[in-house]
């Protein structure tokens, strides 16, 4: 199983064996339930469609509810589907908790980022701006956003003031820090994205291989008695 299910707790702090402070975010990951398996060997898909979260029967509609009542199945406030690889076999009714991942872990983190509303281009883009100084007509404003001749329009992909935030974003090689299967917990390094209680999918990385390799201990200097080492040049060099 190579993704599960959750939300942000919020951010804190962790500290390591070395006393380092490292910022990072618990996430409550699961229990999630297998609710359907997907296996069609034509085209080479597999899959299976997890749930997450309690809700009542009667905030969700019919078309919703009636494929997990059928198969004897609580209903759950969210479903997504999982890709499986050919040799992974998941059943109805399973459950997936947090020991799905380990500390050492690289896991991708994919949730929707916090709403900013309409922003204009200085706080969007990270615009410079223009003079600040009284006779200036241009402070914040956006200027010019095409040229007269040619192209005669606004060129594709332009950056512009608007909407800003609301978006699906992923952090990506977020590490596992600490995994508390007891109490469905998960604490990665870093900040992912979503206010706290928003919806998270957390899956194993894909850009690099699962864990992290060990960093070597750095090496520490020989503190050097400068009393010591002006005897020994007197002496010609000679250790006594």
């Amino acid at each position: 199983m190579q993704a599960i299910l959750g939300k942000k707790i919020g951010m804190t702090q962790y500290i390591t064996k070395e006393g380092a402070l490292i910022a990072a975010t618990a996430l409550e990951a699961g229990p999630c339930l297998v609710t359907d398996v997907k296996n069609n060997q034509k085209h080479g898909y597999k899959a299976m469609q997890i749930g997450y979260g309690d809700v009542k029967e009667k905030n969700v509609s019919k078309a919703y509810k009636t494929p997990l009542l059928k198969k004897n199945l609580p209903i759950k406030r969210w479903l997504r589907e999982v890709r499986l690889s050919p040799e992974e076999n998941a059943e109805v009714g399973q459950e997936i908790k947090a020991d799905l991942f380990k500390a050492g872990d690289l896991v991708d983190v994919r949730g929707k980022s916090i709403g900013k509303g309409f922003a204009g281009g200085m706080k969007r883009w990270h615009w410079r701006g223009g003079p600040g100084s009284h006779g200036s007509m241009f402070h914040r404003r956006i200027g010019s956003v095409g040229a007269s001749s040619f192209p005669s329009r606004t060129w594709p992909g332009h950056h512009m003031p608007g909407h800003m935030g609301d978006a699906t974003i992923t952090a990506q090689n977020l590490e596992v820090l600490k995994v508390d299967v007891a109490q469905n917990l998960i604490l990665v390094k870093g900040a992912v994205p979503g206010g706290d209680n928003a919806l998270l999918y957390i899956r194993r990385s894909l850009k690099q291989p699962a864990g992290l390799k060990p960093k070597a201990a750095p090496k520490v200097k020989e503190k050097k008695d400068p009393l010591k080492a002006a005897k020994q040049a007197a002496a010609g060099g000679k250790k006594k």
